[in-house]
């Protein structure tokens, strides 16, 4: 809702630039899948090695959360 009202205020002051963005934003959004991709590939990575490193420690009976 937020957003929708900084936009709309936007559009009052400058219009041709709240329209530019109206019209990019669906651009910038398709551009930016790959890069949520690599994150959420870098994000199963590190939890894997990260349970990889625990393992002996649960492995030992250390202090669980």
């Amino acid at each position: 809702m937020v957003k929708f009202l900084l936009w709309l205020l936007l559009l009052l002051l400058c219009w041709p630039l709240a329209l530019l963005a109206l019209l990019l934003w669906p651009i910038v959004w398709i551009i930016s899948i790959p890069f949520r991709i690599l994150g959420i590939a870098f994000e199963g990575v590190f939890a894997l090695l990260r349970a990889i490193l625990f393992l002996p420690a649960r492995l030992l009976g250390g202090v669980r959360r």
